[in-house]
C-alpha cells in the first residue's frame, strides 16, 4: 500500500489533544522496544505508550509479543491504478458525512490533518476501500472460543462455536470490485451484504445465524436479521444493538456485529474527530496460520506472535444523537496507514470507562495459509488470521480463529472464487441451513 512518507499526516495539536494525551497517543517512548525484544507481563510497561489501552490490558494479563522489524505493505497494482484514475473526482456530500463520485481504489489517498473533515475522509476510506480487489469474501470453518476470568480465579474455557461459512461479505451490484469501477445495485440500493451462519457447535447454539444488509443511501439504516437457536424464529434486529454482543443471541460471546471485521458501523451515523497519528505496534505479519492459543493467558489471545512498529492514524467515533442509540459512548479506531485496516479498536461505555478491546492479527501474503492449494492470489493481500473481543469489565474474552485450529478446512478465505451467490444472504437460506 502507499508509503508512510508519501502519505504522512502533519499533526496539529487542537482541542482533541486532551483525548490524545489521555490515551497516550502523543507520548514519546517508541524507542523503548526494538526488533528481537520479547514482551511479557513483567515488561509490559515498555509498550504501554505504543498500544491502545485495551491491548495493554491484554499484555498485563498474559499476552506476549515478539517485536519484529517493520515490513512494508504495498497496494495491489490494479488498486494503485484505480486510485490514480478516480480519486481526484471523489468529494464529500453537502452535509460532509458521505462520499460522492467514488468509483474504485482509494477515495482520499492524500489526507491533510488540518482539514476540518479529515475524520470523515478517513472513515469514508475505511468503509469503501478497506478490501482492495474484493467482490466477495467467503470464510470456511472459523472457530470461536470464549474464555472468562473470574474474580481471583484463572481464565477458564466458557464455550465455543464453529461455522461452515460464517463470515461472508458480498459487495453488491454487478461486477462490484475495489479495483474496477463499482456500481450500486439499482434494484436494491445495497452497498454490501453480510452473512454469518450456520453455527455448528455447541449443540445448544446449533443453527443460529445473522444477516446484515448495508445500503449506499446515507439516510437508510442497515437491515439485519438473526435466527435464534431455541425458537428457530427469524427476528429483525434494531440497529442500536448492533454494537452489543447480545445480537448474537447468547451471552456466551463478546463480539458485536459493529466490530466483526474492524469498525463496521454505518459510517454516516457517527461523528468523527481525527485524534492524531503515531508510530505504534500492530500485528500485520503474523507468523501462524492457523493461529495458536496463547499459553500464558489461558487462550484469551493469540501469542506469542509478531508485532511491529506501524504508522497509525487514530479516529474518535461517537454516535450521532438522534441517528443511532449505540451502547458505546465512543470508539477509538487505530488505523494502519498502509493496510487501511484497524489492528485494534477500543470502545468505551456511557460512563466513559474502557468497555471492550478488539484486536486483529493479520498476515500479508498471497494465500491465507502457507500450504494453500486453491486460495492462491496474484498479489499479496491482508488476511485476518485471528481476532479477539475482550470485555475488560467482566473479564470475558472471545477468540476467533480464521481458520479454526481443529477444523479440517484450513484455506479458510476464498476471495472472488464464487463460493456462494447472492441467495446465501437471505433469511430463507439461513433457515434451511439451520435445519440441515
Amino acid at each position: 500500500m502507499h508509503s508512510g512518507k508519501a502519505f504522512r499526516l502533519s499533526v496539529t495539536i487542537s482541542v482533541v489533544a486532551l483525548i490524545a494525551l489521555m490515551t497516550g497517543l502523543l507520548t514519546p517512548g517508541y524507542a523503548q522496544v526494538k526488533p528481537g525484544d520479547f514482551i511479557t507481563p513483567e515488561s509490559a510497561t515498555k509498550v504501554k505508550d505504543l498500544v491502545a489501552p485495551g491491548v495493554y490490558y491484554k499484555v498485563e494479563r498474559g499476552m506476549t509479543m515478539k517485536i519484529t522489524p517493520t515490513e512494508r505493505i504495498d497496494w495491489p497494482p490494479p488498486y494503485k491504478d484505480a486510485t490514480e484514475k478516480y480519486s481526484a473526482q471523489v468529494r464529500l456530500t453537502s452535509d460532509h458525512r458521505s462520499l460522492l463520485g467514488y468509483v474504485a481504489g482509494q477515495p482520499f489517498p492524500l489526507i491533510d490533518a488540518n482539514d476540518h473533515d479529515v475524520g470523515v475522509r478517513s472513515s469514508g476510506t475505511t468503509c469503501f476501500a478497506r478490501s482492495p480487489a474484493t467482490t466477495m469474501i467467503s470464510g470456511s470453518m472459523i472457530a470461536i472460543r470464549s474464555i472468562r476470568r473470574g474474580v481471583r480465579r484463572p481464565l477458564r474455557p466458557s464455550t465455543s462455536k464453529s461455522a461452515t461459512t460464517p463470515a461472508t461479505t458480498w459487495w453488491d451490484g454487478p461486477k462490484s470490485n475495489r479495483c474496477r469501477p463499482t456500481r450500486i445495485s439499482r434494484s436494491t440500493g445495497r452497498l454490501w451484504i453480510f452473512g454469518l451462519y450456520p453455527v455448528l457447535a455447541p449443540q445448544e447454539l446449533h443453527g443460529i445465524g445473522f444477516i446484515r444488509w448495508r445500503y449506499a443511501d446515507a439516510k437508510k439504516g442497515d437491515d439485519t436479521w438473526s435466527l435464534n437457536a431455541g425458537s428457530r424464529r427469524i427476528r429483525r434486529v434494531d440497529e442500536s444493538i448492533l454494537s452489543s454482543a447480545v445480537t448474537s443471541g447468547t451471552a456466551a460471546f463478546s463480539w458485536d456485529p459493529d466490530h466483526y471485521s474492524g469498525f463496521n458501523a454505518k459510517t454516516e451515523e457517527y461523528d468523527y474527530k481525527f485524534v492524531g497519528e503515531k508510530n505504534m505496534l500492530g500485528s500485520m505479519h503474523a507468523s501462524h496460520s492457523p493461529e495458536v492459543r496463547c499459553p500464558t493467558d489461558g487462550g484469551a489471545s493469540a501469542c506469542p506472535e509478531n508485532w511491529e512498529m506501524r504508522h497509525l492514524y487514530v479516529l474518535d467515533a461517537t454516535p450521532r444523537p438522534g441517528h443511532i442509540n449505540a451502547i458505546d459512548s465512543r470508539s477509538l479506531i487505530y488505523l494502519d496507514s498502509e493496510m487501511w485496516f484497524e489492528p485494534y479498536i477500543d470502545t468505551y461505555d456511557r460512563a466513559g470507562k474502557l468497555f471492550r478491546s478488539h484486536i486483529y492479527w493479520l498476515a500479508y501474503r498471497d494465500r491465507p495459509v502457507p500450504d494453500a492449494r486453491v486460495a492462491i492470489y496474484p498479489f499479496k493481500r491482508g488476511f485476518v488470521v485471528a481476532a479477539v473481543s475482550t470485555d475488560v469489565q467482566s473479564g470475558q474474552a472471545t477468540m476467533c480463529y480464521l481458520p479454526g485450529i481443529e477444523t479440517p478446512e484450513k484455506e479458510c478465505w476464498y476471495i472472488n472464487m464464487g463460493a456462494v451467490d447472492k441467495s446465501f444472504f437471505t433469511t430463507d437460506a439461513m433457515v434451511r441451513a439451520a435445519n440441515m
